[in-house]
């Protein structure tokens, strides 16, 4: 039977390479005679940016190691810079043509030019020329395309004289501006979030086996999915409707028949696979419609399922010990199993200060950054990084010399970080003489010795859903009553709040299925699911009365909208209250204030609650109607604007007036600004998260409140001309040697 042409070039191929002495010079040369094309050319990408001739059949040989252009310029440079395909019937008058005249490519019109990729970034562009004007068949595509694959060490390792040496410091430095998410400044190996390593065998002589080893692989990935869906899915229509969506995705014949082609073309089954997974990721980036890009990432994770199936058992465990996570999403339960296995720090592309994920790198006192955007594309495994947490940067590959200006940084501030420690027992009082309380947010028993280190007055927020999350399950009641009870223990008597679980949005369950929803934040979660679900919700509520033991006990319920939410909650809490042989010596019942709904419910609210704690976070997003999670309006909405100010002074107002327990613990706590403005207001009791505690101890203690509430008030009476009073209020505090 003759061979297929792209199983002739592959086989020639693997014939050169079995050598061992194949050059870029050889490959180039066979792919021309494969192809049938006059000319055959690799560009190699090397410091600056800046893609070089490394080889070619056709052009001038005089030009290797001289033509030379920038990412973007050119064809060859467009390739390189959007990852896709141009096949050009007359590629001289593209508009972004770039002359070279040491190359003699002036009597060749038509060109196909690939990009040639490897773990998400480009190494370089393979092309072929023809005189004649003409596109290039599919089949011609795909076997450039499989070629490109092929050739990632040849170019990677044909390197120019002058490219500058490899190391912790890398090629090319790279700095990209970004949101500070949690403080510290950090240095480490850079380790990509979700990235696979390349195949370990790319080209094979039986495809026969090959296929049969894919259809095993198909069988035992349909079959764990089945698995999934029988015994892990949620009640409901709509999480199954995903999942068999889902499903049909993974036996639809068109992705799996280009796999199954590219093995016929004498491709080891990873390698077809990842081929695949990769055209999948380039076509993600040119997509705009939200609906595709799901089905377009329902094939990426089924590739990546495929892939983990066809490794079986190999796949090694990534060492993580050291570096700096950089990834485009993530959740916070994966971001408490990287931690678990010792990051020192990670980066979010698209992550915000009031994400959840950042908010438990703070709770963890991991260094995080958010919106550093096109940082995973630009770094590859084990470059070098610094993290700057505190003024918001990502830098890779740093030079020597901006490294040793971050690590005297880094030094100062643990310098400062040293003296504020010795305001841990130093009273809770303004210049002026009123009295303030801090409190702490945690979510892991492993937490607890802040409360000491900080001198926080108590937990004021206890995410009981943390803990689950790190589990990976929601424990039975007897081991979350041994969670809530060391909790308790390691408190020594200091008040702690619990809020009920908040599952939900963005935090997940790693064996949980989440419904599909358009808006998540506004979705099945937190007190709604425990409401729909009562036994869960009865279940945590029995643990924390057994894990108080006698001893005070404070519960408090999220995201509640309506006084009739509120009620059923707590009716189920008095209930297993009285089911249990050791009540608590005293129960307090309150709500988180998060929802606008519940602002116009506050006095018969207040009539049966003990407390309220505003959660900032979650009310700024539903006020401004701003998904706190999109790193484009991050900074677009401020509680420190007229209307949310306006809002706060009338809960405290009212909480006043009725001698109700009021509490912010939302992030905006832990930003001294904020915290000032709070207390001019009225809230004097705040929970942060512990890393920011003392900064905030030490700014209120310098504040004088007798001078700055009158600013304030008139500032706020002119508040038509700001959007936020952040940068007035700013100033003043600077003026009157305020830490910020």
């Amino acid at each position: 039977m003759a061979l297929t042409p792209t199983r002739r070039l592959l086989s020639r191929l693997r014939a050169l390479m079995a050598a061992g002495t194949a050059q870029l010079a050889d490959i180039v040369a066979l792919v021309a005679g494969e192809l049938v094309a006059e000319v055959c050319s690799a560009y190699g990408l090397r410091g600056g940016e800046i893609l070089e001739l490394r080889a070619t059949h056709g052009l001038n040989p005089g030009a290797v190691g001289r033509t030379r252009l920038r990412v973007g310029e050119g064809i060859i440079g467009l390739v390189a810079a959007t990852g896709q395909v141009l096949n050009l019937a007359d590629a001289q008058n593209h508009p972004a043509f770039a002359y070279r005249p040491e190359t003699g490519e002036e009597p060749y019109a038509s060109m196909l030019a690939v990009p040639v990729r490897r773990a998400g970034r480009t190494l370089g562009v393979l092309a072929v020329q023809n005189r004649a004007s003409r596109r290039y068949t599919d089949d011609e595509v795909e076997v450039l395309e499989t070629v490109a694959m092929l050739v990632t060490d040849s170019l990677a390792s044909s390197t120019s004289d002058e490219a500058p040496e490899k190391g912790f410091f890398g090629t090319v430095q790279r700095h990209f501006e970004a949101a500070a998410l949690s403080p510290g400044i950090v240095f480490g190996p850079a380790l990509l979030h979700g990235a696979r390593r390349a195949p370990r065998r790319l080209l094979a002589d039986q495809p026969d086996l090959e296929l049969t080893r894919l259809e095993a692989a198909l069988a035992s990935m349909r079959k764990d999915l089945d698995a999934l869906i029988r015994d892990q899915l949620p009640d409901g229509e709509a999480p199954r409707d995903v999942m068999d969506a889902t499903r049909r995705v993974a036996a639809d014949p068109g992705w799996l028949r280009r796999v199954t082609a590219a093995v016929r073309g004498g491709l080891s089954a990873e390698a077809a696979v990842h081929r695949v997974a990769s055209d999948v990721r380039g076509r993600m980036r040119q997509i705009v419609d939200p609906y595709l890009r799901e089905r377009l990432a329902d094939l990426e994770d089924l590739a990546d399922r495929l892939l983990l199936a066809l490794d079986g058992d190999e796949t090694p465990l990534i060492e993580a010990s050291g570096t700096i996570l950089i990834a485009r999403r993530l959740g916070p339960a994966q971001l408490l199993e990287w931690h678990a296995r010792g990051i020192a720090g990670v980066a979010i592309e698209e992550g915000s200060a009031g994400g959840h994920a950042a908010i438990l790198a703070r709770a963890l006192g991991l260094p995080a950054v958010g919106g550093a955007r096109g940082a995973v594309e630009a770094a590859s495994t084990s470059d070098g990084v610094v993290l700057d947490g505190d003024e918001g940067a990502l830098i890779l590959r740093p030079e020597s010399a901006l490294r040793d200006a971050y690590q005297r940084a880094a030094d100062s501030r643990a310098i400062r970080v040293a003296a504020r420690a010795l305001l841990r027992d130093a009273p809770s009082i303004t210049r002026d003489g009123t009295r303030f309380r801090l409190f702490m947010n945690a979510g892991l028993p492993q937490e607890m010795p802040q409360l000491e280190a900080t001198g926080a007055e108590g937990i004021g927020l206890f995410r009981t859903e943390i803990a689950m999350m790190a589990r990976g399950a929601v424990p039975d009641v007897a081991e979350q009553a041994a969670i809530y009870a060391r909790v308790l223990d390691e408190a020594g008597g200091r008040p702690v709040i619990f809020r009920t679980l908040d599952l939900g949005s963005d935090k997940l369950l790693p064996d949980h299925t989440a419904p599909r929803e358009e808006n998540p934040a506004m979705g099945w979660r937190s007190l709604r699911v425990g409401l729909d679900r009562p036994a869960v919700l009865r279940r945590q509520l029995r643990a924390l009365l057994l894990g108080a033991a006698g001893r005070p006990l404070s519960v408090m319920f999220p995201m509640v909208a309506t006084l009739g939410e509120f009620r059923q909650a707590k009716a189920l809490l008095v209930t297993e209250a009285g089911r249990i042989p050791r009540p608590p010596e005293t129960l307090a019942v309150g709500t988180m204030l998060e929802v606008p709904a519940l602002l116009w419910q506050i006095p018969a609210l207040m009539a049966e609650c003990d407390f309220i704690s505003i959660g900032s976070n979650d009310l700024v997003q539903f006020i401004f109607a701003a998904d706190r999670g999109t790193p484009s309006l991050a900074e677009r909405y401020d509680l420190l604007s007229p209307p949310m100010l306006s809002l706060l002074e009338e809960v405290s107002r009212e909480a006043a007036a009725t001698g109700m327990s009021l509490s912010l613990c939302g992030e905006a706590a832990a930003r001294p600004l904020d915290a000032a403005v709070l207390l001019a207001l009225g809230i004097c009791q705040l929970s942060m998260s512990a890393s920011s505690l003392l900064g905030v101890k030490e700014s209120l203690r310098a504040l004088d409140l007798n001078a700055f509430r009158p600013f304030l008030e008139g500032l706020r009476r002119s508040a038509a001309a700001y959007g936020s009073l952040r940068e007035p209020i700013a100033a003043w505090a600077r003026d009157h040697g305020m830490p910020q």
